[in-house]
């Protein structure tokens, strides 16, 4: 029977160039000089700091643009609050999500039991997703149909098994 996972994963070797791009532009543009701005990464986050809120909005513009360039999903970014540090200091942290949780693994199975033909079932296991039918035409079908549905998580179709 024919089947595929569908997952969300990051390249995190990618996520590292973004941010070692955005730490360079940041340490090289004229009016982020005496802000105290910076972009670090961390264990499943990145961090930003600065001196005011404007810059701290033009500290995020510059990460999201070198995550766009090297085609990482905007849609695995999850913006925390923005906290006051010391000094004056505006923090704010930036999760990066990987994998599906069982929130938007259950609404995937929705839309898959909603949208797709009869025969094409659809389990969660663990952090992805086995979808399969007696088709193979079908399981095109749902993939093209999960791409154009925006589901607030970037997904990928993996393991495509005649």
């Amino acid at each position: 029977m024919p089947t595929f996972d569908v997952v969300s994963k990051l390249d995190m070797q990618e996520v590292r160039n973004a941010v070692d791009q955005a730490q360079r532009e940041v340490a090289n543009r004229f009016d982020f000089k005496d802000t105290g701005s910076a972009v670090e990464r961390g264990e499943g986050e990145v961090r930003l700091g600065s001196s005011t809120e404007d810059r701290l909005r033009a500290l995020v513009q510059v990460l999201e643009e070198k995550l766009v360039k090297r085609q990482v999903s905007l849609k695995a970014l999850d913006y925390g609050k923005v906290e006051e540090g010391s000094k004056g200091m505006l923090r704010q942290a930036v999760g990066l999500r990987s994998g599906i949780d069982s929130e938007h693994a259950r609404a995937v199975n929705k839309w898959i039991k909603d949208h797709a033909a009869k025969g094409v079932s659809s389990q969660t296991q663990g952090d992805q997703l086995r979808v399969s039918a007696k088709k193979r035409d079908d399981l095109q079908a749902v993939i093209a149909g999960l791409r154009a549905e925006d589901l607030g998580i970037p997904l990928q179709f993996e393991n495509f098994r005649d």
